[in-house]
């Protein structure tokens, strides 16, 4: 039985980002499978427009002004009401998107993926509680990434009924082990916005102590300016490349080039990591931190990789050198982890798992 859908957010591609690549492949997938699918977002200015990308109704209302990262937008309660969805589903957080929802008549199917807590916006949190918890009972089920975050979210402890574990998924096609040799560089690798939860900062001054190694840094932020500052002062510039945002078909041969993938975040905003089952799928034996999030239970530790204490440039040292002294041990981890990824982490096992949730949102 085919459905319409409505996935709501604040952006779409082109705009980059982790949960703005999420929904267009659930989007586009959902599209595939027969589905009415369209997603609401906000336009990048004050111009809304609509378009078929990728057989996606894509709805841009226009964006009357920005406040910490949120768009506002007059006209976005009105268009997600227009689209006559069966089911709306709406990816957290995402304040605007949440409150036009929570207005939607009885009769449609509410799904929420709560991609990530707020931990940081003290001041947008005195406002936004109880607005989301209003909007949290108004949902008929809640996605989380992994049961451990679902367990561990403060936001989420009075609605364990709705919560669904369904993991985020790739194309593992689309990312393969390197053949052969990968030569005489010694190479890290970061994917992924350059932001504060992503602690580059400690991989930076963990990087300081470990000799003939470099870093390549794939992606693009607020936090790129004073990353690259940090860089010079601890006299890393000819060991650091700040890559910027790369082509997606570019990406493939960093991870295969790469010993090991850091993501050394330090705060419950890193809620999955899907760079992770990038790296995993590419055969690299991957270091991050152990935040009750995904991250510890994507990379199991001493299988698929090392998992450290967050804010720790002295552990993250520490297990980098580890594993690239041993390279059976990293070979045996890149198999663990390319076959992790196989066995649970595919875009088809989430597709799948999504539908299963908006059938039971629909009481079907």
């Amino acid at each position: 039985m085919t459905m319409r859908i409505v996935h709501v957010y604040k952006d779409y591609y082109p705009v980059l980002g982790g949960i703005e690549n999420h929904v267009r492949v659930l989007a586009e997938r959902q599209v595939a499978a027969g589905h009415e699918v369209a997603v609401v977002v906000c336009a990048l200015g004050r111009q809304g427009s609509v378009a078929v990308e990728g057989g996606v109704t894509v709805v841009r209302t226009g964006r009357l002004a920005t406040v910490r990262s949120m768009p506002l937008s007059l006209s976005f309660k009105g268009a997600l009401r227009d689209r006559g969805a069966e089911v709306v589903h709406v990816h957290s957080p995402f304040p605007l998107g949440e409150q036009a929802a929570t207005g939607l008549k009885r009769d449609v199917a509410l799904v929420v993926t709560h991609h990530a807590d707020v931990v940081k916006q003290k001041l947008l949190l005195k406002f936004y509680t109880p607005l989301y918890k209003r909007f949290l009972r108004r949902v008929d089920r809640i996605i989380v990434t992994s049961e451990a975050y679902g367990r561990s979210s403060p936001w989420l402890q009075a609605h364990g009924d709705k919560l669904r574990a369904v993991p985020l998924g790739i194309e593992s096609a689309t990312f393969k082990p390197a053949n052969g040799n990968k030569g005489d560089v010694v190479e890290l690798l970061f994917a992924g916005k350059l932001r504060y939860y992503k602690g580059l900062d400690d991989l930076l001054e963990a990087l300081e102590g470990l000799k003939g190694v470099r870093l390549n840094i794939v992606g693009d932020g607020p936090m790129r300016q004073k990353l690259e500052g940090q860089a010079a002062e601890l006299k890393l510039t000819d060991r650091v490349n700040f890559l910027g945002e790369v082509a997606d078909d570019e990406l493939p041969g960093l991870y295969q080039r790469a010993r090991l993938f850091v993501l050394p975040a330090n705060c419950r905003a890193e809620a999955f990591g899907t760079v992770l089952l990038e790296a995993m799928a590419s055969g690299l034996p991957c270091v991050s931190t152990e935040l009750a999030t995904g991250t510890s239970w994507v990379v199991q530790d001493g299988v698929t990789g090392m998992v450290v204490p967050p804010r720790n440039p002295a552990a993250l040292a520490e297990a980098i050198t580890s594993l690239l002294s041993d390279p059976e041990r990293l070979r045996s981890m890149g198999d663990a982890g390319r076959q992790r990824v196989l066995d649970t982490f595919t875009t088809d096992k989430m597709v799948a798992g999504v539908e299963a949730v908006y059938r039971e949102a629909q009481g079907l």
